[in-house]
């Protein structure tokens, strides 16, 4: 049983609180195809849903100089925040049933994504659920290593004061569950943010999760 003897719940923001990865990966996509670099969906998101921008822009940067030829911008970052944020500002929701998980599990309760801090904070924030997290929202800020290293889980982990073996992962990323498993938690593939392909559900139990979910009402239903 996947909440046989769990004391946590750790989620991932984008894509498992927050609608944001839709956004996020529309618009990447959109201005990674100006630049010259296309890829199927598929692929897209499996190998970079879910790392920390450093690890981000340096496979972009990698491709880039092997199909395109040339610097990859400097301040592509900067240029993605810029045709992002304006969406998240206006379209940014919580996903369903979030508040009933977290008020059903009643046990301690944490966000461990790879945006940077201020942006994660500020989506909780959009989204009114900070309240139901805070003090404990980490990003790839507070660790050296981003997912699919096990430094982030772990450090949340250390924060509430749970062993990694008592908590469970709730993650929609490749990247996320293979973090989450090397730090010997239980992960639960998360599907319902609004981005997964059609593959991605097998693709998550391949990386090591546990079982794949599409709704928090799903999760709820089996505490």
């Amino acid at each position: 049983m996947v909440f046989t003897d769990c004391d946590a719940l750790i989620f991932d923001s984008d894509g498992v609180l927050v609608n944001s990865e839709v956004i996020n990966i529309a618009v990447e996509q959109e201005y990674l195809a100006e630049l010259g670099l296309t890829y199927d969906y598929a692929t897209y998101v499996s190998r970079f849903v879910g790392l920390a921008n450093a690890d981000f822009h340096a496979q972009l940067a990698a491709d880039f100089n092997e199909h395109v030829g040339g610097e990859f911008p400097q301040d592509f970052g900067s240029q993605l925040d810029e045709r992002i944020w304006p969406r998240i500002e206006a379209e940014l929701k919580p996903l369903d049933g979030v508040e009933k998980l977290v008020a059903a599990f009643g046990g301690r309760v944490a966000v461990g994504s790879s945006a940077s801090i201020d942006k994660l904070v500020r989506k909780l924030e959009l989204t009114k659920l900070e309240r139901l997290f805070a003090p404990h929202i980490y990003s790839a800020d507070h660790v050296q290593r981003g997912k699919p290293a096990p430094d982030l889980f772990l450090y949340a982990a250390r924060q509430i004061d749970v062993q990694p073996e008592r908590c469970v992962v709730i993650e929609d990323s490749v990247n996320g569950v293979l973090a989450a498993r090397a730090a010997n938690m239980t992960a639960i593939g998360f599907v319902g943010g609004g981005h997964a392909d059609s593959g991605l559900a097998e693709r998550l139990k391949a990386s090591g999760a546990a079982t794949v979910v599409s709704s928090h009402a799903e999760i709820l239903g089996m505490l």
